[in-house]
């Protein structure tokens, strides 16, 4: 159970209504890009549903992951962990080095750690840190399977738990069987839904010289506080490519409480081309869950992926 509820913490792959006021890393694409312009929706070929199309069928973005077997680079990893009053007191610093000259071979460029990171045992203090640990320093030989039909919870509790991180990190929007009490809360797209958000787009340029369109989903502020309580999706920004319309940027806002968890994070994950070919830059997170009998955690992490260059032979 203590997987399951973190996991939703660390993927909420990606929303500032009732954000935290925290200054850690601020994980939100919009800082990336120079906005131009509202979008005429009536001036142009396509509108709201080419968007949520385009998000819910999308294959690219997970591609960009897989792409990353090809190549040699450089991976920094920082991670913060945070007391009660938001004071760091705990710090963990890798640089990788990812070298696809050959056969695999991950080599550490520089470790470092400090403060309350590990127990006695050698594990991580923080469930979130040790998901972290699995997700994104691992995401170099992620096996997430793009298009696999969504599980049902059952079966081994490891393929149970990458399923339902697949889905919430490349399929937003799509249901999440096995969560109590929330499975259902990440469907912002059905009918019923979306009596509750504002759609709005813009015309922006990403990176100072790729044309973007930027496509938000937001809560809508005039909603009753205890109907804003039930939504878990506070906010949903897309980041596309005007000239191919693949995903290049998204970052997501989720906050929920209830008798059994309490979480609010946020998450975003940036793309760029190297030679023409998608691969991810930049995944920020920062974020609070607190379990009920456990220590309320709270951490943010920055991972910058760099100097990409194909290996040898790929």
């Amino acid at each position: 159970m203590k997987k399951l509820i973190l996991l939703i913490a660390l993927t909420s792959l990606f929303f500032k209504v009732n954000s935290q006021e925290i200054k850690r890393f601020n994980p939100d694409t919009i800082r990336t890009i120079q906005l131009d312009s509202v979008v005429n929706i009536r001036a142009e070929k396509f509108g709201i549903e080419t968007f949520i199309n385009a998000i819910v069928n999308d294959t690219s973005f997970y591609q960009a992951f897989r792409n990353m077997k090809k190549y040699t680079f450089i991976a920094e990893n920082r991670i913060f962990s945070y007391d009660k009053n938001n004071k760091v007191d705990g710090k963990v610093y890798r640089k990788i080095k990812h070298n696809n000259d050959g056969p695999y071979k991950m080599e550490y460029l520089v470790k470092e750690n400090s403060g309350k990171i590990f127990k006695k045992n050698g594990k991580y203090q923080l469930y979130t840190i040790e998901m972290f640990d699995y997700i994104f320093m691992n995401a170099y030989n992620t096996d997430f399977v793009p298009n696999a039909p969504a599980g049902d919870g059952k079966g081994g509790t490891n393929e149970s738990y990458k399923d339902k991180l697949k889905t919430l990190i490349f399929n937003p929007g799509k249901p999440i069987k096995g969560l109590p009490f929330i499975g259902s809360k990440t469907e912002i797209f059905t009918a019923n839904m979306r009596q509750y958000y504002d759609y709005s787009f813009y015309s922006a340029t990403y990176l100072d010289s790729i044309p973007v369109y930027r496509f938000k989903v937001a809560v809508k502020p005039d909603l009753s506080s205890w109907t804003k309580d039930g939504l878990m999706i506070k906010e949903l920004v897309t980041i596309f490519d005007k000239r191919t319309f693949e995903i290049l940027g998204r970052y997501v806002d989720m906050k929920y409480s209830n008798m059994l968890f309490d979480f609010d994070v946020q998450m975003n994950i940036e793309m760029s081309y190297f030679n023409e070919v998608k691969l991810p830059t930049k995944i920020t997170y920062q974020g609070n869950w607190d379990y009920p009998f456990k220590k309320e955690e709270r951490a943010s992490f920055l991972v910058v992926h760099k100097d990409y260059k194909l290996g040898k032979g790929k």
